[in-house]
């Protein structure tokens, strides 16, 4: 974990703006008229409304997607009673980690209240307000009363997260984990160390899943819960052991799973050796754990563990649970959280960690292939697939134990729906996806020997997206597979080196020859490169072996290329070859040219780059809307690059009249309809949303893609290479799997376009 300091932690919540949040208008307000419709006389309306029907809230205002996280600092962290005020940091995190995991809008409340009676009373005064209520930080046992009674009084979901949240993510875990270690939940022998909300929380999950509570031992600081102990409250008293143990080491002996919620460093490796075979040791105090990562380890090669720290495997943390159950209550507007509706977490939870791992996960954590086992017991919190798997079966649960207000039918629709609402997908991506899957086409991969490769190709191969060929040296591309247990049983790899592969290699250098013995090509030179994986590959594709080649993340950009011009060549119909990126944005895809290939182009050669672009975009079933861009706006500057432009803009109007394209533009001319609108009524964009952008020159095209992709934050598909005869395309130099992944479907529907 990393260290912080003292200083970087307080100029972190200070720097700038005091504190972590703000709140942001949703509708526009830079008018009169807008603040006349946002409050007087325009407010009326929507409240008259509302008073005629209380359901219409949810219709005119944000309590729909609004959570309180309130506390009132009685638990903070690990900090205890420190009130109120100083609660409120915590409280803002929670209100960030609601909003950036499953884009729910909070307003933490701090409440001067230790006295049950009045936090509960105040609690239901404001709950209006909200669509649900996240109890924070309210020490045991009145944490118990108070959540028991806000849930019988209100008719909004509510959960005490240091109660709950714990249980479900462990409850999860604990499912996995004895399945790896071959037990039977209705069997193993637990501990519990800790006796507080979370720990009696979590214990009374692990009963609902299976556990017999009979086979749990519960220790407190004064040892074991057993009926010699007189001080035990109404929560304790579940669970009262009949078994005895003069403290938590004895109690350990022959126990399958240990789970602390304590304090740090209070077991030994020695205990752990008194443990059974494959012991179970969830040491979850923060941010020292019962016993240390190392120290279990050590002691017990078989140990399958958890913390509730990221930088040991299996962390044990509370934001793979609140933000997703809440959003899936507040979806179907559901009265509670009931149990149902926790069950229903935990078991998407639990199942999610025996999925592939996204390469995206595989990247932040540093790891080549995270895969469910004794170091993946549950998901990480960054797996962009916890909003599209836990709210809807939290939803689903709600709305099967009743106490949903709203149905949903659209079940696949309300998966799409979640992962836009956090631009994690696109509708482009999701469209060419389903389109590849249709029918998918050979891909030759000329660099196998690659591990990211490698990983690509078993994903296309498992989605049904394309039907991997693998290039290289077999022994090394067969040790990766195995050093990284990949799955690739039954995809040909093929070494273009190797003796068996002579008469193809013959083959394709005599048809290589042909084409280009009046270039200087000898039959001996053209034979002998075929040797060469991108060459080899590129005929493959050429003589229809193949459907298409990818290439190009290890080798320079032009290395690839020159082998697919010299085999397969440009389109009759292109008179060049051009590169295209998408950018992935989240209201919708946009397309950048010539981003990689042309560095000073003509105007003809802007007219052909707009033409290929065009062209490529429309297998997309996406009407393209093109800028062509300049420093000018119809010839307000004049200078070569405006008059470039504006040349081929007049071509592209002439030969091309249904085409939606306009220049010579500003680029915030043409991203912003408003202001073109404003300045330039006649212009051919105006209400068409741009889409499409088309650069004078590549210097001006490669820096705008780059600064989108590293400053704004968008996902770059690309470069898609234009113009082509046959499908070629070349990665950029150590691009990540899901880059690969997204070329080779663009690939495959690239294919499939040619071959109608």
């Amino acid at each position: 974990m990393a260290t912080i300091s003292t200083e970087d932690a307080l100029e972190y919540h200070s720097q700038g703006r005091p504190g972590k949040i703000e709140v942001i208008p949703t509708k526009p307000h830079s008018s009169q008229r807008d603040l006349s419709l946002a409050y007087s006389p325009g407010v009326a309306e929507p409240c008259l409304r509302i008073a005629e029907n209380k359901e219409d809230v949810y219709k005119y205002t944000i309590k729909g997607n609004l959570v309180a996280v309130i506390s009132n600092g009685t638990a903070v962290l690990g900090l205890g009673d420190i009130g109120p005020e100083a609660s409120k940091p915590v409280m803002e995190g929670k209100g960030i980690l609601f909003k950036i995991f499953a884009d729910i809008d909070v307003f933490d409340i701090e409440v001067d209240a230790k006295d049950p009676e009045l936090f509960i009373q105040t609690v239901k005064a404001i709950a209006p307000t909200f669509g649900g209520i996240n109890l924070e930080d309210i020490k045991a046992p009145e944490c118990f009363e108070i959540e028991r009674r806000l849930k019988e009084e209100l008719d909004i979901p509510l959960m005490h997260d240091d109660q709950h949240g714990t249980a479900i993510i462990s409850a999860a875990a604990l499912i996995n984990a004895i399945e790896i270690a071959g037990k039977k939940i209705d069997e193993v022998k637990i501990v519990v160390n800790g006796a507080g909300a979370s720990a009696i929380s979590c214990a009374k999950l692990y009963v609902k899943v299976g556990a017999k509570r009979e086979n749990i031992m519960m220790f407190d600081s004064k040892g074991l819960l057993d009926k010699s102990r007189k001080d035990l409250t109404e929560e304790k008293l579940f669970f009262v052991s009949d078994k005895k143990a003069k403290d938590l080491a004895e109690g350990m002996k022959g126990a399958d799973v240990f789970i602390g919620l304590s304090k740090g460093n209070v077991v030994t490796g020695d205990m752990l050796q008194g443990m059974k075979e494959n012991p179970i040791v969830f040491a979850l105090a923060n941010p020292t754990p019962e016993i240390s990562y190392p120290e279990a380890v050590a002691a017990r090669k078989d140990v399958i563990m958890a913390t509730g720290r990221s930088d040991y495997p299996n962390q044990v943390n509370n934001v793979l649970g609140f933000p997703f159950i809440f959003r899936g209550a507040l979806d179907v507007r559901a009265k509670q959280i009931n149990e149902e509706m926790k069950m229903a977490a935990v078991f998407a939870i639990a199942g999610l960690a025996k999925e592939p791992v996204p390469e995206s996960v595989n990247l932040t954590y540093g790891s080549r292939n995270l895969s469910f086992g004794p170091e993946y017991i549950i998901p990480k919190p960054n797996d962009p697939r916890l909003i599209s798997t836990v709210p809807p079966a939290v939803a689903k649960a709600a709305i099967e134990s009743g106490v949903a207000q709203r149905n949903i039918e659209d079940w696949e629709g309300y998966k799409q729906e979640l992962i836009r609402r956090l631009g994690l997908d696109n509708d482009l991506l999701k469209s060419i996806t389903s389109k590849a899957k249709n029918n998918p086409k050979r891909v030759v991969f000329a660099e196998a020997d690659n591990y990211k490769i490698l990983k690509a190709a078993q994903q296309v191969r498992d989605e049904g997206i394309a039907k991997p060929i693998l290039l290289g040296a077999i022994d090394k591309i067969q040790r990766l597979i195995a050093e990284y247990n990949l799955n690739l049983d039954e995809v040909p790899i093929i070494d273009p080196r190797s003796k068996a592969e002579e008469p193809k290699r013959h083959l394709f250098g005599d048809a290589l020859y042909e084409k280009k013995k009046r270039k200087g090509y000898t039959q001996y030179e053209s034979r002998k490169l075929m040797r060469e994986r991108n060459y080899f590959g590129a005929m493959m594709v050429e003589t229809g072996m193949a459907d298409a080649m990818i290439s190009g993340i290890t080798r320079k950009y032009a290395d690839p290329i020159k082998s697919a011009l010299d085999t397969i060549g440009v389109h009759p119909d292109a008179r060049r070859v051009a590169g295209m990126y998408m950018l992935l944005a989240k209201h919708g895809p946009m397309f950048f040219a010539d981003t990689t290939m042309n560095i000073d182009p003509s105007v003809d050669d802007l007219v052909d780059i707009t033409v290929l672009t065009a062209n490529s975009i429309k297998q997309f079933n996406i009407t393209p809307r093109i800028a062509l861009l300049s420093y000018s706006n119809f010839g307000s500057v004049k200078g070569e690059i405006p008059e470039k432009v504006a040349k081929a803009t007049a071509i592209l109007h002439q030969k091309y009249p249904g085409m939606i394209v306009d220049g010579d533009i500003q680029a915030n001319f043409a991203l912003n309809n408003q202001l073109l609108k404003e300045q330039f009524p006649f212009s051919d964009l105006v209400d068409k949303n741009v889409n499409t952008l088309i650069f004078p020159n590549l210097v001006s095209g490669n820096i705008a893609y780059k600064i989108m992709q590293e400053m704004g934050g968008l996902e770059a598909i690309g470069p898609v290479l234009l113009g082509m005869k046959k499908p070629v395309h070349i990665l950029q130099l150590g691009c990540s799997v899901r880059e690969i992944v997204n070329m080779v479907t663009i690939a495959v529907v690239d294919a499939q376009s040619r071959n109608k």
